[in-house]
């Protein structure tokens, strides 16, 4: 059976190149493939002179729908801003309530602030080359402290904000903050848990195990005898970060100016200082790791070969604002290849758990770790991934994840203006933005071959400039995505240098597509098989069908063989619900009989003609076209 399908979706797409002649189809043609089509007073747009190159209409109208509209992603911004308003207004009260001397300390920081801005200033004017000032900017933002130190690894994932150069050099920003001393710590321990120490604890480490800009990680057995980490906020966070959020409006103009940042760097900084916010309440970060626990944690226990997502367990009674205790985890870093060989685990099999684990929180339950990268994903001996450090995650609503979804679809399928209207609905576009101007240079970016690219920064580097020029800015929740991504591929690269993000987890997409009845993804679905004008692609759909019937052939192998999987170790995840295959193509042969899918029809009947018809040449002159298959590939171009 899988001969003929090929054979026809080969001849299929070979019809579809000849679409570069026109085609004058036959009255009696269209009548039959205009059923269900509009009245006569409404006739159907002429057909396309050339499926390459189309010309689209003020109007983008499509087979699939008119185009969407931005007004949920102003809603959604608008809400997120007035919540970060509340959090600051709140957090300043506190700071000059509680303290007397807030006016004074406002005043210290200021001048401690202003005196490295007009340093950066200096070098402003002194420096034309775009990666010193670059490079001067991340030196500044150390020397300022952990609020700036913080805000540049954030701004490091903002192309939209500032140039690929101080991305790219604010991607070299680690924690770069000397530990607090251990006797601070402890005593903060002791006014937060109203103990001893000596009564918590039967030990701690001397010194903190890991150190980062909020905090610092000490090891320790408690009373009853388990190991756990006890992760100790520096003192005085909450006041600092409030202090340096409200200070850096005064500033951020000067700072705003040096690094060439467009206009919404503010609003960006509210964005980022809102997850800080987050990232300092350990109560908070306790019921995220929970949370995540519940949504994506199974499999205590693993058998030889399997691979499990691992969380540690909360501590509550050891717990507070500023003090979190949990589980100890041994783990071995992915970046640790000596380690992962030694014990003997399937890098093949991490990779595949973590994406689908990955996938899942991006594109089925919205809720997601925002920043995955090799010190917070481990392996462990057994050959689980654990994840830690819960402070910054993510929330996208449904909107999102299915714009995600329909953006890849674009991507893949190189619809540039279907690209360009995904980002004025998601609002990564302003208001007034000409979309054909976008798309134009969407199209131009796909035709360089030389930036052509499957991997996440590549496909990011792709975009960079398109999105400095047109004004882009990044939604708040699309801000984490394009961080938690990064990471994520980052994290895999280290197991697979040739790991790619996109590619990999296109299979996925595909299963959601055609899993998920809702009619927003049937919509992505119809996108991705049939284009604006209602052309087929013939050349996706095989694939399509190849892939589907792949993963049965292979479902049967193992099956035969008593197996839950097949000897090249693919996952689970992968593979179509046949269920749900059965369903998508009855959803699809509904809407291509529909009122909506006559121009499918037209182009469905035109296909068949041109397919049979050549086949009828082949059948009838063997000789001629099949010789070395020349004839049979160029003979319809002309015929």
């Amino acid at each position: 059976m899988a001969g003929p399908t090929s054979r026809l979706l080969l001849l299929a797409r070979r019809a579809d190149r000849c679409r570069s002649l026109p085609l004058l189809l036959p009255r009696a043609v269209h009548a039959a493939a205009g059923a269900g089509a509009p009245s006569p007073t409404a006739p159907p747009p002429r057909l396309p002179a050339s499926a390459s190159v189309r010309s689209y209409s003020n109007a983008f109208t499509s087979v699939h729908g008119e185009r969407p509209s931005s007004e949920y992603a102003k809603i959604r911004k608008e809400s997120l801003e007035t919540q970060f308003g509340r959090i600051l207004g709140s957090s300043s009260r506190r700071l000059f309530a509680d303290r007397g001397f807030g006016p004074f300390l406002a005043l210290y920081r200021a001048a401690t602030i202003s005196f490295h801005v007009v340093k950066l200033t200096i070098w402003h004017l002194l420096l034309n080359d775009m990666r010193k000032r670059a490079e001067k900017f991340r030196v500044t933002l150390i020397r300022l402290g952990p609020f700036y130190i913080k805000l540049g690894q954030a701004l490091s994932t903002r192309p939209d904000i500032l140039p690929s150069a101080y991305c790219q050099e604010l991607a070299k920003l680690q924690d770069q903050i000397p530990p607090f001393p251990t006797r601070i710590a402890l005593k903060t321990i002791e006014s937060q848990l109203g103990s001893r120490i000596s009564d918590l604890f039967v030990d701690i480490s001397p010194e903190p195990i890991a150190a980062a800009s909020l905090g610092q990680v000490y090891k320790a057995h408690l009373r009853s005898g388990e190991l756990v980490a006890v992760k100790v906020q520096r003192p005085g966070m909450a006041p600092l970060l409030t202090l340096d959020a409200l200070l850096f409006h005064m500033i951020g103009g000067q700072l705003k100016r040096f690094a060439k940042a467009r206009k919404d760097l503010l609003v960006a900084v509210n964005e980022i200082v809102r997850h800080m916010f987050d990232e300092i309440d350990y109560v908070l970060e306790g019921k995220n790791a929970e949370r995540f626990a519940v949504l994506y944690s199974h499999g205590g226990d693993t058998s030889e070969g399997s691979t499990s997502i691992k969380v540690p367990k909360v501590y509550w009674n050891y717990t507070r604002k500023n003090i979190l205790t949990l589980e100890w985890i041994d783990g071995i870093k992915l970046t640790d290849a000596e380690r992962i060989s030694k014990a003997n685990l399937n890098r093949k099999r991490m990779i595949d758990e973590g994406l689908y684990c990955s996938l899942r929180q991006l594109l089925e339950e919205g809720f997601f770790h925002a920043d995955p990268h090799p010190g917070n994903l481990v392996a462990t001996e057994g050959g689980s991934l654990a994840y830690f450090d819960f402070g910054m995650m993510g929330d996208i609503p449904r909107h999102y994840r299915v714009g995600l979804i329909q953006m890849l679809v674009h991507y893949v399928n190189r619809d540039s203006l279907g690209l360009a209207n995904d980002f004025h609905s998601l609002g990564f576009v302003p208001e007034g933005t000409d979309l054909h101007a976008v798309a134009d240079a969407l199209r131009l970016s796909f035709g360089d071959v030389r930036r052509q690219s499957n991997d996440f920064q590549g496909v990011m580097n792709h975009l960079y400039d398109i999105m400095y020029e047109f004004n882009f800015s990044l939604p708040p929740d699309y801000a984490l995505v394009i961080r938690a991504l990064g990471s994520l591929e980052g994290t895999a690269k280290a197991l697979d240098p040739d790991f790619k993000v996109i590619e990999s987890a296109y299979p996925f997409v595909i299963g959601r597509l055609l899993a998920d009845p809702s009619p927003d993804m049937r919509k992505i679905l119809r996108e991705l098989l049939i284009c604006d004008d209602g052309s087929i692609r013939w050349n996706r759909l095989e694939r399509l069908i190849a892939a589907i019937s792949a993963q049965s052939a292979e479902s049967s192998n193992a099956s035969g063989a008593g197996s839950a999987e097949n000897a090249n170790g693919s996952s689970e995840w992968r593979s179509f619900d046949m269920h749900s295959v059965v369903a998508a193509t009855e959803d699809l042969f509904d809407f291509i009989l529909s009122r909506k899918g006559w121009r499918v029809r037209v182009f469905l009947v035109q296909d068949i003609i041109k397919a049979s018809d050549a086949f009828l040449q082949e059948a009838t002159f063997p000789y001629i076209f099949g010789k070395e298959g020349k004839m049979g590939e160029l003979n319809p171009e002309v015929s």
